[in-house]
C-alpha cells in the first residue's frame, strides 16, 4: 500500500483550429527529421509554394512538441509548535536575556530538515509578538522568534488556523500575517487572512517544476467568537464535539460547500494539493468520527495530502484510497506535562516524495516512500528548561530518554494501527 498514483487528465491545450493544428503537427515533425538533436521544436520552417496559385515563401506556424519529463520533491511534516512560557522563557535564557532563541531547542532536526525540499509544521500559538506582550495557557501569544527558529531550521509550509488563533485576538491575528507576509518568500503560511479577497486568493508555490498549495482549517476557536462579518480572520470548519455525529451536525455539514468550493478553485491548478486539518479530541490516539468523516471527504474531493493537528498527541497514519491521511501528528515543541507513557512529548515527523511524470501530454502524481520517525521533547522537570526535540534515531536519545527503546514500541503500534504496512524508522541500536 505504500506506492499511491493518482492520474490527472491534464491535456496539453493546443488553442488552434483543430485543422491548423493538425497540419502544424506535420510541419513539426518535417522539422524534427532535418534536426535530431532538436527535442524541442519552437523554430519557422520556411517553404517554398509551388502550387497552381503562384510561387512565394510560407511561414509555418509555431509548435511546441512536448518532451516527456520526470521530476520530485521531498516533504516532511511536524507537528505543533505549542509555546508555552517554560518554552519561551528557556529561549530567553539561551538569548542571555535578550530577545529569544529558540534555535537550540531544534538543532536536532534542523539537522533532518536540511535534507528535504518542503517543510511543514502546524504554528499552534499565534505569532503576535512581544509588542503585545507574551502570554501563556488559555490565551496564548508567542514571540515571532519561534517563528525565526523554524525557517532557520529549513521549515517552509506553515498552518495557522488552530483552535488557539483567536486567544489574543484581532490585533494578534493581524500581527501574526503581518509577520508572515514578510516571510512570504520564505514560506507559505495559511489559516488566517486580513480579508475575504485575501482568503479567498489561494497561494500556489511551486518547487522542482511541482506546484502545490495548502488549505488549513480548524474546528473551533475554544468559544471565542470570531467577529461577525470578520470570518475570514481564521478558516473554521465547525464541529460540536458534544453531539459527535457528523451526519446531525447541520453547521459541519453546510460548511462542506466551502471547503469544496476552496478545493475546486485551485484543484486543477496544482500538481499536489494538501489540506491541514485541526480537529479531533486532546489526548486520545483514536481518531473521532469527524475525523474520519472529513478525511474521506477530503479524500473524495481529490486531495492528495492531510495533515491532522490538535490531539497534542500521535495517532494512525493510513491511506483513504489515493489520499495520505495523517491524523494527528502531535506535539512539537511544548511544555506539556509528562506522565509515564510520554504521550504529549512523543510527536511525529513524517515524510514522503512526490514525484510528476509528464508523458505523452499526460501527468501523473505518485506520493511514495512514507516514513515516519518518532520524535521527544525533552525538558528537565525540576526546573522546566532545557527544552530540546530529538528524534528516536539520533545516537543522543538514550540521554534524553533512556527506556526509548520500550517507548518507541508503544508508539510505532499507535502508528500502525490502521496500516500495518505504514513505515515507522527504526529507533536508534
Amino acid at each position: 500500500m505504500e506506492n499511491k498514483s493518482r492520474k490527472k487528465k491534464k491535456q496539453i491545450q493546443i488553442k488552434l483550429w483543430k485543422l491548423v493544428a493538425f497540419i502544424a503537427i506535420i510541419i513539426a515533425g518535417i522539422a524534427l527529421l532535418s534536426n535530431k538533436n532538436d527535442k524541442n521544436v519552437f523554430e519557422k520552417i520556411s517553404n517554398k509554394n509551388n502550387s497552381n496559385s503562384g510561387n512565394g515563401n510560407q511561414e509555418a506556424i509555431v509548435v511546441n512538441v512536448p518532451e516527456d519529463q520526470s521530476t520530485s520533491v521531498s516533504l516532511v511534516m511536524v507537528g505543533d509548535n505549542l509555546i508555552h512560557s517554560s518554552v519561551y522563557k528557556d529561549a530567553q535564557r539561551l538569548a542571555g536575556g535578550k530577545g529569544y532563541d529558540f534555535k537550540p531547542i531544534i538543532e536536532y532536526i534542523k539537522e533532518k530538515v536540511q535534507n528535504y525540499d518542503l517543510a511543514y509544521y502546524n504554528q499552534e500559538t499565534v505569532l503576535g509578538g512581544t509588542e503585545l506582550g507574551v502570554s501563556d495557557y488559555p490565551t496564548f501569544n508567542s514571540p515571532q522568534e519561534a517563528g525565526d527558529a523554524m525557517l532557520d531550521a529549513g521549515f517552509n509550509i506553515v498552518s495557522l488556523a488552530t483552535n488557539h488563533t483567536m486567544d489574543r485576538g484581532e490585533k494578534a491575528i493581524k500581527a501574526s500575517n503581518e509577520y508572515w507576509k514578510k516571510h512570504e518568500d520564505d514560506a507559505l503560511a495559511v489559516g488566517t487572512y486580513d480579508s475575504e479577497d485575501e482568503r479567498n486568493e489561494i497561494i500556489i508555490k511551486e518547487k522542482n517544476g511541482i506546484k502545490y498549495a495548502m488549505l488549513s482549517y480548524t474546528y473551533g476557536t475554544n468559544g471565542i467568537n470570531v467577529p461577525e462579518g470578520k470570518e475570514y480572520l481564521v478558516n473554521v470548519w465547525p464541529t460540536d464535539l458534544s453531539l459527535n455525529d457528523p451526519s446531525r451536525d447541520t453547521k459541519y455539514q453546510e460548511y462542506k460547500k466551502q471547503v469544496e468550493k476552496d478545493i475546486n478553485s485551485v484543484r486543477d491548478k496544482v500538481d499536489v494539493l494538501m489540506v491541514a486539518m485541526h480537529w479531533g479530541v486532546e489526548y486520545t490516539h483514536n481518531p473521532t468520527e469527524y475525523q474520519k468523516d472529513s478525511a474521506k471527504f477530503l479524500a473524495d474531493h481529490d486531495v492528495d495530502i492531510v495533515i491532522g493537528a490538535h490531539p497534542h498527541v500521535i495517532q494512525p497514519v493510513t491511506w483513504i484510497d489515493d489520499t495520505l491521511v495523517i491524523y494527528s501528528l502531535g506535539n512539537f515543541v511544548s511544555a506539556q506535562m509528562q506522565d509515564q507513557n510520554y504521550n504529549k512529548m512523543v510527536g511525529l515527523m513524517t515524510s514522503v516524495n512526490i514525484t510528476k511524470n509528464v508523458k505523452d501530454g499526460k501527468t501523473d502524481i505518485k506520493i511514495d516512500n512514507v516514513k515516519n520517525e518518532l520524535i521527544f521533547t525533552y525538558y528537565n522537570k525540576a526546573s522546566w528548561s532545557n527544552f530540546k526535540v530529538i528524534p528516536f534515531s539520533n545516537e543522543n536519545i538514550g540521554e534524553y530518554l533512556p527506556n526509548y527503546k520500550s517507548v518507541y514500541e508503544t508508539y510505532k503500534s499507535v502508528v500502525q494501527k490502521l496500516d500495518s504496512d505504514m513505515e515507522v524508522v527504526p529507533a536508534y541500536e
